[in-house]
């Protein structure tokens, strides 16, 4: 069972790796906040097509990360 956990998390964390470096920067860093690429913050874009996708894999992977890394502490 540990070992069955083991796997799976080893795989979950490195689809996740993946998933998280193939998504596009949402801004530029402080100086794209400093310089008004906050107002994207309140504007009313949606995220569309493959960024989507990408965010929900993403939320998914990262809670499936972490319930697998406490059934792996448990058992």
């Amino acid at each position: 069972m540990h070992t069955l956990l083991m796997t799976l998390l080893l795989i979950v964390a490195i689809a996740l790796i993946v998933v998280v470096l193939l998504q596009s920067g949402k801004s530029a860093g402080l100086s794209g906040a400093i310089s008004g690429g906050a107002e994207q913050l309140f504007g009313k874009q949606k995220a569309r097509g493959l960024d989507l996708v990408f965010h929900r894999v993403t939320i998914i992977l990262s809670v499936l990360f972490f319930v697998l890394a406490i059934a792996v502490t448990k058992f």
